[in-house]
């Protein structure tokens, strides 16, 4: 069964990640969104340090934590689909929906419950990159060996090209001087 956390709701974890993006300490960003140091270094260890996509501008599209929390409410007081649909200015259907696949197995609904239910299903299961690209992986491996940065220019360490006449490289660099050699050896 989904168990719900903080990190699955955007109206808390998105703000921490931006007062980090602004420069703050994650302690004064932890404190703004209403939490602590530690859990502001929990979810930074999670993500590996980077802010996730997971969560931003969603646009109204899917139902935010505060709106399951109002269809809890609204259903314990015992209104129907349409009053509350009515009320947070969603389509009835999308209330039915949520409240048949989100309902747990006595047929009570819990907002808590609900969004981490449509939190995991929102997940996609797609692996990351470096755990599928094994020769990707080896390269990263090696360059953080090697102490590159993210932004570092490679070609600092790469090994010079011959000059033999006619070679053509493969710098971006020598593109000029490769389509010249090229052209000299077709008129030839």
């Amino acid at each position: 069964m989904a168990r719900f956390v903080n990190a699955q709701v955007p109206e808390v974890v998105q703000p921490f990640w931006a007062a980090l993006q602004r420069g703050e300490f994650i302690a004064d960003a932890a404190v703004a969104v209403g939490t602590y140091r530690k859990q502001g270094t929990h979810w930074v260890a999670a993500c590996g340090g980077v802010r996730p996509r997971r969560g931003r501008n969603l646009k109204g599209r899917c139902l935010t934590f505060s709106e399951r929390e109002e269809i809890a409410l609204a259903r314990a007081r015992g209104e129907t689909i349409r009053v509350i649909a009515r009320r947070l200015g969603r389509s009835p259907s999308t209330i039915s929906r949520e409240l048949r696949r989100n309902a747990d197995r006595d047929g009570g609904y819990r907002a808590t419950t609900a969004h981490a239910m449509a939190y995991e299903r929102a997940s996609r299961p797609k692996p990351a990159k470096l755990a599928s690209n094994l020769a990707l992986r080896a390269i990263v491996q090696d360059d953080l060996r090697r102490r590159f940065s993210a932004g570092a220019d490679r070609r600092a360490t790469a090994p010079p090209l011959s000059r033999r006449r006619g070679d053509v490289g493969v710098r971006r660099d020598d593109l000029s001087v490769a389509l010249r050699a090229v052209a000299r050896r077709t008129q030839a």
